[in-house]
């Protein structure tokens, strides 16, 4: 596990094992979404533009565009907002197609932010999985992919943990203090205009998966803007910033390779934020 914490207000920083490498899950969805709205401020793209979503576009894991019929039309804002609130995978990839994948890792390598990449579509992460059981498997389609969901044979779970750990195998990269730099930066209007950066923080204030670093806050009149990153049970990450009377502050919190009880991981994260806003007000 890893730890950043920030108090805005007066710097003070709690940091551990923070710039060690860690498999960011979703958590690297926070910098696609940053892309997407700096090419919707530039007029590469435009966030009123309809997608249609197609049957290879389909995405197994977290969100609900996959249990649709194919056909859906949602703008670009909503599929960015569906790739933070909900997480959702075919939303992602269809912004990482609309955005590039190589252009989100050069506005990362722009800002300074040298251990933070996003490495591969969540399609690609799905394929990587089923290859796992057989290497023939790469041959996949994405709809193939879709279609046989995840492998449930007796060893699978053994090779998830062994994948999940492994870093050539990883959706993302980042360190705790890199992600929450990128938090800070957002926060602070440095990556898009006021307007355009006020609007992302509330689009991870609009976060679904309240059950980690919110799970206590949320009841005491702390808003969360924040993002998930999630391999159930094995890793449980999320990166948020905290506002309340006294703060704001950012925490950034990796897990990966866990071991114990996933309920406990989810609890403890909470409790971090609930201590920090207890410190730090």
């Amino acid at each position: 596990s890893s730890i950043y914490a920030k108090h805005i207000p007066t710097g003070r920083e709690i940091a551990v094992r923070a710039d060690h490498p860690m498999n960011t899950l979703s958590v690297i969805k926070i910098p696609v979404m940053v892309k997407a709205f700096q090419d919707n401020a530039s007029g590469r793209l435009d966030f009123g533009e309809r997608y249609t979503i197609g049957p290879n576009d389909m995405r197994r894991g977290s969100g609900l565009i996959q249990t649709f019929e194919p056909g859906l039309n949602p703008t670009l804002r909503s599929l960015v907002t569906q790739m933070i609130i909900t997480s959702d995978n075919t939303a992602t990839d269809m912004v990482i197609k609309a955005v590039g994948l190589n252009r989100v890792n050069a506005l990362l390598q722009s800002e300074g932010f040298s251990q933070t990449r996003l490495k591969a579509t969540t399609g690609d992460l799905f394929r990587e999985v089923w290859v796992l059981d057989d290497p023939e498997n790469a041959l996949m389609s994405d709809r193939e992919v879709f279609e046989a969901g995840f492998p449930d044979d007796d060893d699978a779970a053994k090779r998830s943990f062994a994948f999940e750990g492994d870093s050539t195998s990883w959706l993302g990269k980042t360190t705790a203090r890199e992600m929450g730099n990128l938090l800070e930066q957002i926060l602070n209007a440095e990556l898009a205009d006021e307007e355009a950066s006020a609007e992302m923080i509330a689009m991870l204030t609009r976060q679904f998966y309240t059950s980690r670093l919110p799970q206590r806050v949320r009841l005491q009149g702390v808003s969360v803007a924040h993002k998930t990153g999630d391999w159930p049970p094995i890793a449980g990450n999320d990166v948020g910033i905290l506002f309340y009377e006294g703060g704001p502050s950012i925490v950034s919190v990796f897990t990966n390779q866990n071991t114990g009880d996933f309920f406990d991981l989810e609890a403890t994260l909470g409790l971090i934020a609930e201590d920090i806003v207890e410190a730090w007000r």
